[in-house]
């Protein structure tokens, strides 16, 4: 059951990229070929208007297809006779809505389960916090310059910056800010190292408090996957860590078993989770600006509206097959290592 729900909520978070692109393509007077959710041979397919609709073989992926790689066709409705500004809102509709999606999911989560606010519940003895005077009900703001909206923002700061303590925090109390450097410690033998600051407050959330920080909850995802990656690039993290498909699926499986015994509120609770983090990811992801991804199309379109002229296609299309190909290769190593790691 978990592999199946996997599938669905993939392949919704998919459709949904996709209708980005394919809304804006409409708001801007382009002719979609194609809408297909999948890859490969097509399974069943429907012409509705000017576009064919279909479902492929492999649940994994989407097109939207508008003939942007075809730089001969400037007939009325295609994709390159339109402007500049009017094919960048198409490019950048599917990773937005995968924002608006994440933020629509975090608005659901947040209403029934409320929000960790920034407030601490208890001081540690022996630890930086206790020693820089620090209270309960302090309300932390800060943390080297990020703002701290919830106490999600806290621990995520901490657990993708170890290099950057001690920590300088700034935190409330009576209506006035306050400064703290907080280094992590050992305060128990066999623990991890600790701030010495707890929260156990859940705060309820209305409608316009659960919008509200719906915001900031995306806004801890998107933090959440620019961290991951900067730790990429700085080799705090290994190609291991990465997931595909396989890997997501099996994730997504674990969490469907891990919630089933508390009944189906819970599985519920736990796909959103989940799925916000796979939507955001995508969306931030396709924003980087790498060849063949929506940012690398992105840049060129960039150029040209600077250069009010068009970079040849040829060299365009060279470099977002290159691109291209080396994303596949990244595909097969990640995929391999999903599935070394079943085994």
């Amino acid at each position: 059951m978990g592999i199946v729900i996997a599938i669905l909520l993939f392949s919704f978070i998919i459709i949904f990229h996709e209708l980005g692109h394919f809304l804006m393509a409409k708001k801007n007077g382009i002719r979609v070929d194609e809408f297909s959710l999948g890859l490969g041979p097509t399974l069943i397919g429907r012409k509705i208007g000017e576009t064919f609709f279909c479902i492929k073989l492999f649940p994994f992926g989407g097109a939207c297809m508008m003939g942007e790689d075809d730089a001969d066709d400037m007939s009325p409705g295609s994709f390159n006779s339109k402007s500049v500004w009017a094919r960048m809102s198409v490019i950048a509709g599917g990773p937005v809505f995968n924002l608006i999606l994440g933020w629509i999911f975090c608005v659901i989560l947040i209403g029934m389960t409320g929000y960790r606010t920034p407030e601490i519940s208890k001081v540690l003895p022996a630890s930086s916090a206790q020693e820089q005077g620090m209270q309960a009900g302090d309300i932390i703001k800060e943390i080297n310059g990020r703002n701290v909206y919830m106490w999600e923002d806290l621990t995520l700061y901490t657990v993708t910056h170890p290099e950057e303590a001690p920590y300088e925090v700034v935190y409330e109390r009576d209506g006035k800010e306050h400064t703290a450097m907080l280094e992590p410690r050992v305060l128990e033998e066999g623990g991890m190292p600790l701030l010495g600051v707890e929260s156990g407050k859940v705060q309820e959330a209305g409608v316009l408090r659960s919008m509200q920080y719906g915001i900031y909850k995306v806004k801890y995802w998107i933090n959440y996957t620019v961290d991951c990656l900067r730790m990429l690039v700085t080799r705090q993290a290994g190609l291991q860590d990465l997931s595909g498909p396989v890997g997501i699926v099996n994730v997504v499986n674990d969490v469907y078993e891990s919630a089933a015994p508390a009944g189906i509120g819970a599985i519920f609770l736990s796909m959103l989770n989940f799925g916000t983090l796979l939507t955001v990811n995508l969306g931030v992801l396709n924003l980087l600006p790498l060849p063949a991804l929506d940012g690398g199309r992105l840049v060129f379109l960039i150029i040209e509206a600077v250069r009010r002229k068009r970079v040849p296609p040829e060299k365009e299309g060279m470099v977002h097959f290159a691109g291209f190909a080396l994303l596949m290769v990244l595909m097969v190593v990640v995929m391999y290592n999903d599935i070394m790691k079943l085994f």
